[in-house]
């Protein structure tokens, strides 16, 4: 008998397993560093593109290059004068980029939003936004302190450290954020809100260079500062996811259980026991021994009624009383010695 051979059902496991059977190995999701989502490449040049583009605008302004002669070309052309038909329209249309008109159409829609979900997560995305759009626009403004075409000193001068605060454009960045950030959150109606939130903010830009309350770079640097804080939106979903959760933590907080409760593991929790208090103990021990003491003495007289013969006498006015039921009768005591008890009578002969 050959024993070198082995035979097909002592085989071992894993060749008997087919390649359609054996278990592919699965891939988790790339995440970055401390769990942020990665921005894709395009979103990420697109982003870099547009911070460069905004860093040109200021340096140009800064430095008196040719977007300063820009600014004096427009503002000396007065568009305003040439079409004036146009200015009680444009007067209206301009309000769209101011911050409170548009953050109350803004979150009356955001609202409704959050409502549907059943989450808070559109209200904080667009206050965010809102934060840090006017962290980053409102230091430029105050850093450049740039004056208005409306308010300008000399021909061909790029107004700056004078005070002003229109550099770069708010209403042209509020624009952007307030429609983008709908977009942003429009989820199937993303690319036509995409579409919209562009066609308003280029409008409410360019209408406030045709009214004169803003130089051309103030438009350019407000578009560029505006689309910087929608590409970044996504590295600040982490930070709104924790502070939604955080949030939802607190609204559903459990109220404390009380002593006896059973918790979803199945242990019993055993309430704190109180701080003893001395008057408290002491109007205790006193009812407990007048309770002992009338209790004595409800047994000291039932067992005197109890311990009388039956065939005696009861005093006038007394009778016998049963036991009760559920009670077991105490102890009796001596019995009564024969002398008080009456002979049996016998029945007479005959």
């Amino acid at each position: 008998m050959v024993t070198g051979v082995q035979a097909p059902s002592e085989l071992p496991e894993n060749l008997t397993t087919t390649r359609r059977e054996r278990p592919r190995p699965t891939r988790e999701p790339a995440t970055g560093p401390a769990g942020r989502p990665p921005l894709g490449r395009r979103q990420a040049l697109l982003l870099g593109l547009t911070g460069l583009a905004y860093l040109l605008v200021v340096a140009g302004v800064l430095l008196d290059t040719a977007l300063v002669d820009l600014d004096w070309a427009v503002r000396l052309a007065r568009p305003y004068e040439r079409w004036p038909g146009l200015e009680p329209l444009l007067d209206d249309w301009v309000v769209a980029g101011q911050r409170g008109p548009s953050a109350v159409a803004a979150f009356g829609w955001l609202g409704w939003r959050a409502r549907r979900l059943g989450r808070i997560r559109p209200l904080l995305v667009t206050g965010a936004a809102l934060l840090l759009l006017n962290l980053t626009v409102g230091t430029v403004k105050i850093v450049t302190g740039r004056l208005g075409p409306h308010y300008a000193h000399y021909v061909g001068s790029p107004e700056l450290f004078s005070g002003g605060t229109i550099f770069p454009s708010g209403h042209t960045a509020n624009a952007v954020v307030t429609w983008g950030v709908l977009a942003y959150l429009a989820a199937r109606w993303r690319r036509t809100g995409a579409v919209l939130a562009g066609v308003t903010a280029c409008s409410v830009g360019l209408t406030t260079v045709y009214l004169g309350t803003h130089w051309v770079t103030d438009v350019l640097a407000g578009w560029a500062a505006g689309l910087l804080v929608l590409l970044s939106l996504p590295l600040l979903e982490p930070l709104v996811l924790a502070v939604e959760h955080r949030l939802g933590r607190l609204r559903t907080a459990p109220d404390p259980a009380p002593a006896g409760h059973t918790d979803g593991t199945g242990h019993r929790d055993r309430a704190e026991p109180a701080a003893p208090d001395r008057h408290t103990d002491q109007a205790h021990h006193t009812d407990q021994a007048h309770r002992s003491d009338q209790a004595e003495r409800r047994d000291q007289a039932g067992h005197t009624d109890r311990a009388r013969p039956a065939n005696r006498p009861c005093p006038p006015g007394r009778s016998h009383r049963p036991d009760r039921p559920g009670r077991t009768a105490p102890a009796r005591g001596p019995a009564t010695p024969p002398s008080c008890v009456p002979p049996p009578r016998r029945a007479p002969r005959g």
